[in-house]
């Protein structure tokens, strides 16, 4: 199977948007951009890996789903922070959230995908059936 089978689905957020709103979050202290992580795809003999940049979450935070050939992953993350002094108060609120679904190939062992959590990237064990890592031929092929 080719990787072109593990494709994305959707985006939340158009990556457009984060030069328009980026003013705005520096300048609110959010520092957080508003769009979805980057993800790699890997394949090699015995999986697939998927690998999402996701820093500042907890592994709590994410949702792994898999649906007939569907995989979707998505996060919410709530934060509120509050300042008193004696003459003010100062209540901040950021909700972010994203979802990525991909189609996954017929070739991965569903109820074997593994997930961890590391160092801000959150890693995506995808792995194929025995039939599918026989089938993987390293070959070359001559130009005529």
């Amino acid at each position: 199977m080719s990787t072109r089978e593990l494709t994305k689905r959707s985006e939340s957020f158009p990556a457009f948007f984060d030069d328009f709103f980026k003013p705005w979050n520096e300048w609110m202290g959010m520092g957080r951009a508003l769009t979805t992580p980057a993800v790699n795809i890997t394949e090699n003999k015995n999986h697939f890996e998927i690998s999402v940049a996701a820093p500042g979450l907890k592994k709590n935070d994410f949702n792994i789903d898999v649906d007939d050939n569907m995989l979707t992953i998505s996060s919410e993350k709530e934060e509120k922070k509050e300042e008193k002094d004696e003459r003010c108060t100062r209540k901040e609120y950021n909700y972010s959230s994203f979802t990525r679904s991909f189609t996954l190939p017929e070739d991965v062992i569903k109820d074997k995908i593994e997930a961890v959590y590391e160092d801000g990237v959150l890693r995506i064990t995808l792995p194929k059936t025995e039939q599918a890592k026989k089938a993987t031929l390293s070959k070359h092929i001559t130009v005529k």
